[in-house]
């Protein structure tokens, strides 16, 4: 008998914590209730902290793909070859991916468009290694070597008391490739929010505010979103916090989002906040290189 694999975006629901496995006709449901956190051991939800919207789509890797039947005209299913990737290991499954409005019972299945044709799955129960890799793969998410961006401050490294400082950041999509359980996932970190720590006890975020540089004839008087204004001078250790959300997908498949992030922070960027003074000269530096204020003066 051929099945068809549907995959259901990951939800959670309190009452029923499990990846809930249910067969029919013809049909094998995996709906993965819920991710757990490795750290926390508390599953996550749909909704993720920085407020992205869920998948409306649900996904199958259509079996059906060498039946021959009518249902699934071959487009290229009876002559992809799926080798083994080791010696004496199982053959591949091709699949051709198709996608549905996720809260339609029996929904009309359409092609995915990202993928045009049959794909190959590597596992005696395709079924299985979908649901397991769905089950971690929230931790290989948080194992990716991703690259927390820098802090940005103008002016840097000094900057004044009682003026604005601008902050920003600059982490960027990222894409890894990897093979989980013996399949080829492909898996995005974008960054959704920042938490700036300005050091002096005070922080900016969650926020989806990545701020931006100005001018250096307006670092002193221009105040952006992400400004921060120190109060008293002093040496401060400023950080920044970015959340990446992500997706992945399996052999080409569409791309699933990962219910949990990755916070990362960078290493501390010490600020010097200096005072101003001000006093009345009578002649310039280039006059006078020891008067007050100039390079040369003995302070």
């Amino acid at each position: 008998m051929t099945h068809t694999l549907l995959i259901g975006v990951p939800s959670f629901a309190d009452d029923d914590p499990h990846v809930s496995i249910g067969k029919h006709d013809t049909a094998i449901d995996i709906n993965a209730k819920f991710t757990l956190d490795p750290v926390t051991g508390v599953p996550s939800t749909n909704m993720g902290p920085n407020g992205a919207a869920e998948d409306p789509n649900q996904y199958m890797a259509d079996v059906h793909c060498r039946s021959g039947g009518s249902d699934t005209p071959d487009r290229g299913c009876l002559t992809l070859d799926c080798p083994p990737k080791t010696p004496g290991g199982e053959q591949g499954t091709p699949v051709i991916w198709r996608q549905a409005p996720k809260y339609i019972t029996n929904p009309v299945w359409t092609d995915y468009p990202a993928v045009s044709g049959p794909t190959c799955l590597y596992d005696a129960k395709p079924e299985d290694v979908l649901a397991n890799i769905a089950a971690r793969i929230l931790n290989d998410f948080r194992q990716l070597p991703v690259n927390p961006g820098t802090l940005e401050v103008q002016p840097f490294p000094n900057t004044l008391k009682g003026g604005p400082t601008n902050f920003y950041a600059t982490p960027g999509q990222q894409t890894f490739d990897l093979t989980i359980l013996g399949q080829a996932v492909h898996l995005t970190a974008t960054p959704a929010n920042y938490t700036y720590a300005y050091g002096d006890g005070t922080k900016l975020g969650p926020t989806p505010l990545a701020g931006y540089p100005i001018p250096q004839t307006q670092w002193l008087t221009t105040e952006t979103r992400n400004s921060h204004t120190y109060t008293q001078t002093g040496n401060y250790p400023a950080t920044l916090t970015t959340s990446f959300t992500g997706t992945y997908s399996v052999n080409n498949g569409p791309p699933l989002p990962i219910n949990g992030t990755l916070d990362l922070t960078t290493p501390p960027k010490t600020i010097h906040v200096w005072k101003t003074e001000k006093a009345l000269v009578a002649d310039t530096c280039e006059q006078n290189p020891t008067s007050w204020g100039c390079p040369k003066a003995d302070r």
